[in-house]
């Protein structure tokens, strides 16, 4: 057993909707997040950029003695996961492949769709791990960048969410996809707007909530799961803006977040 908290990075508050996950289902784990508010996007850095970045996100999570680092950024698991993994002497998830897991185990006519940045669609990397799992499968990746920025703004319920939806997903339409991957760790907030622009018929794909089953897996195999039954603690750190953070991530949480602390990243 191990009480050390576990760590989880992201490019902005996206990742909050992982740490959700990952609360409900080890709900006695302390969690230490670093949201990089002072450089999101990631999705339209270069790879070169994400791999720096990234490292720097580790390495700050390493310094809070964390026992398990999850890389809640799409992008960043899609661009710089295997450096993270090979820098780093703790366990390290991504959420690329527990989300192509979930998405060839629903499918039906093997037609799926993958949103997300630019960075991650053009990487293929939720494409190559789909159709490695299910060579039959006809996966079409649309990068969909202004979504980020509307769940960044808090606008995920606005006609401005609808009409942009209705603009990006209409390939994925065309081709008749049952399945629809949420391929950047905001769009599950656009969740409900997704829906009602795909249709009742597709599903949707969270990989924040295959993310955590995984984490919890990994945990239990390497026996760092704590044993500890009190209310666990949650500390936040951004490198940009706590106030919007705690504001908007609240939201997303449905709880008041404190604990929360601007450091300064790019030392690191």
């Amino acid at each position: 057993m191990d009480n050390r908290p576990i760590g989880i990075f992201d490019s902005g508050i996206g990742g909050l909707t992982v740490l959700k996950e990952i609360a409900e289902q080890l709900p006695f784990e302390d969690i230490i997040y670093f949201g990089d508010t002072a450089r999101i996007p990631y999705g339209t850095k270069s790879k070169e950029t994400v791999i720096k970045y990234s490292l720097q996100c580790a390495r700050f999570l390493l310094s809070k003695n964390v026992k398990a680092i999850v890389i809640a950024c799409n992008t960043a698991s899609a661009l710089a996961y295997e450096e993270t993994f090979k820098a780093i002497n703790v366990p390290v998830l991504g959420v690329i492949q527990p989300g192509a897991n979930a998405t060839t185990s629903i499918t039906k006519n093997n037609k799926i769709g993958v949103i997300g940045t630019s960075a991650t669609i053009n990487s293929e990397a939720y494409q190559s791990a789909i159709r490695k799992l299910n060579k039959s499968s006809e996966v079409i990746g649309v990068a969909c960048p202004l979504f980020v920025q509307i769940v960044e703004d808090g606008w995920e319920d606005t006609d401005v969410a609808q009409i942009t939806a209705e603009k990006y997903l209409m390939e994925l339409k065309e081709h008749k996809v049952d399945t629809l991957v949420l391929g950047c760790t905001h769009y599950p907030i656009l969740r409900y707007t997704l829906s009602k622009v795909m249709g009742e018929k597709v599903s949707l794909v969270n990989p924040a909530f295959e993310t955590a089953k995984e984490i919890k897996n990994l945990l239990k195999q390497n026996n760092l799961l704590s044993d500890r039954k009190e209310k666990p603690v949650y500390n936040y750190y951004v490198s940009d803006d706590p106030e919007k953070f705690r504001r908007i991530g609240g939201n997303i949480m449905n709880r008041n977040i404190v604990n929360i602390e601007k450091v300064d990243i790019e030392n690191l």
